[in-house]
């Protein structure tokens, strides 16, 4: 059964020294804080991991249900697809109404780090860690068909009493130019187009849409969700030291918030504060 936890790489408890007693109760104070962020996360996680593993079940025949089940859930999980439920929620969708499409996004992250991890690619930089089950040449072929199965759960999610066509279909564009040609250019710009920041960017604007965002509301969160992709994809390069960067994208995700109810942006906003900054969920198939 798959596993998740999410790693809290900065959070900054120190106080400046007033009074035992206050500065204990501050901690607490922001402790809990972290802890019920973490839950928050945790628990679209679990709902997205449940999606998944009821879709794409170890069933016969076995040469092609339990590569894919396991090429699934080997990679490390990507924040991009809990990001679809949040923005969902933010807006005042229900978490159901995005699932799949966070499922879907987790599919095309799947196959990008399949694809990008193979034995047989020629990687200069550090390799992350895999395992690797399967014939790389059954890893390639199965790599092949988890991204159109992603677009086949959305488009399955179709439902007519629900009058939610259209909405599915933007989505599909919208995770369709993620992963598309404009992301292929990403070893040329590290600034703008990785696959990462795009999928994050596709994520949080899926999630708006599903939710019944306005219009302004889909185009903030879609810049939000590509600041946070950026973030993350910082965070997750090994050796890098990029802290100016980070305080810039940060500032800039956070004045895409100010447009909602600041009741309801604290869970999402960790995303990019130091009281979540990053996301490592690993998932055992």
């Amino acid at each position: 059964m798959a596993s998740a936890y999410i790693s809290i790489s900065r959070i900054n408890l120190s106080h400046r020294a007033i009074s035992p007693s206050i500065s204990s109760k501050r901690r607490y104070t922001t402790i809990a804080r972290v802890a019920q962020n973490q839950s928050y996360w945790e628990s679209i996680q679990s709902d997205i991991d449940s999606h998944l593993k009821k879709a794409i079940p170890i069933r016969e025949p076995l040469t092609v249900f339990e590569p894919m089940h396991h090429l699934t859930f080997s990679p490390p999980r990507t924040s991009a697809s809990a990001l679809c439920v949040a923005a969902c929620e933010l807006v005042g969708g229900n978490r159901a109404d995005a699932i799949v499409a966070a499922s879907a996004i987790h599919l095309m992250h799947a196959d990008i780090y399949v694809h990008d991890n193979m034995l047989l690619t020629d990687r200069v930089e550090p390799r992350p860690t895999i395992p690797h089950k399967f014939d790389p040449q059954i890893e390639l072929m199965t790599g092949d068909g988890i991204m159109p199965f992603g677009f086949e759960l959305l488009a399955g999610s179709m439902d007519p009493a629900s009058n939610n066509a259209d909405k599915i279909l933007r989505v599909i564009i919208e995770i369709s130019r993620a992963i598309g040609s404009e992301a292929m250019v990403s070893d040329q710009d590290h600034e703008a187009n990785t696959q990462i920041h795009r999928l994050h960017e596709s994520g949080a604007a899926s999630g708006a849409i599903l939710g019944g965002g306005n219009e302004e509301e889909i185009e903030r969160l879609k810049k939000f969700g590509l600041y946070a992709g950026k973030i993350q994809g910082l965070l997750n390069k090994m050796g890098k030291n990029e802290e100016g960067k980070i305080e810039k994208w940060r500032a800039l995700a956070l004045k895409e918030l100010e447009h909602f109810d600041s009741k309801k942006i604290e869970q999402i906003s960790t995303i990019v504060t130091g009281d979540s900054l990053k996301f490592s969920y690993v998932g055992k198939s």
